[in-house]
């Protein structure tokens, strides 16, 4: 019987690498509403392997913060935020005039984070136990989003980003940074995420294929429209 971490470690190991049978993925199929696409099971396990040493690089998270314009000052939100890895790297860049709201659905989540930006010094972290479909937020309050390997997580990805609209700030980018896949292999396809987004009124301004070389992951950017 394998050992709970192995199999943590195993999960992580499909959502950063991928698997074989995706390599080649089969295009999602279009459903009539967006909300009905599948979706992967929300990791509950074990926070700290998302720690994995080389992940600031393979992810390149520098340039994606410089592209989402997470500077000084700056509010972000970091929505499924698990361990908190994005986060304590966006607070340090913020600095102590910015905030970082670390947005969960996972109680454990959001005490685990709350107790490594208390362990690590940093006082503008603010673990928010969000719902599957709403980040509950500050009205106004956000200048920069990055959903970092969640999104194909989210049940109710329409009314999510409806909902997150609320929050964002004139200008404020939204960054979603996953993989492709059909939904419920720990990706999805960006052209799905394209065709959703616009579905709650964002528009595409970017994207990216540079966060893997083996270019399964992509990087878009997001602003809210008129």
């Amino acid at each position: 019987m394998l050992k709970p971490r192995v199999v943590a470690l195993a999960l992580v190991f499909l959502i950063e690498y991928g698997t074989v049978f995706a390599q080649n993925p089969s295009p999602a199929p279009v459903t009539p509403s967006a909300e009905q696409r599948k979706t992967s099971e929300p990791y509950t396990g074990d926070l700290s392997i998302f720690e994995s040493a080389g992940r600031e690089k393979r992810l390149q998270i520098n340039r994606v913060m410089d592209i989402l314009s997470v500077n000084v000052g700056k509010c972000v939100a970091d929505i499924g935020a698990g361990s908190g890895w994005f986060t304590v790297r966006a607070a340090k860049r913020v600095g102590g005039d910015g905030v970082v709201y670390a947005v969960d659905i996972n109680p454990e989540a959001v005490r685990y984070i709350s107790e490594r930006a208390g362990k690590e010094k940093l006082q503008n972290v603010k673990a928010i136990l969000s719902k599957p479909d709403d980040p509950l937020l500050p009205r106004d309050s956000v200048d920069a989003v990055l959903l970092l390997k969640t999104y194909h997580e989210v049940a109710h990805p329409v009314e999510l980003l409806r909902n997150l609209r609320a929050v964002l700030r004139k200008g404020a980018k939204v960054g979603i940074i996953d993989r492709n896949g059909n939904g419920e292999n720990h990706g999805v396809g960006k052209d799905v995420v394209i065709r959703e987004a616009k579905e709650a009124g964002y528009k595409l301004a970017e994207q990216y294929d540079f966060v893997k070389g083996d270019g399964m992951d992509y990087f878009l950017v997001f602003t809210a429209g008129e």
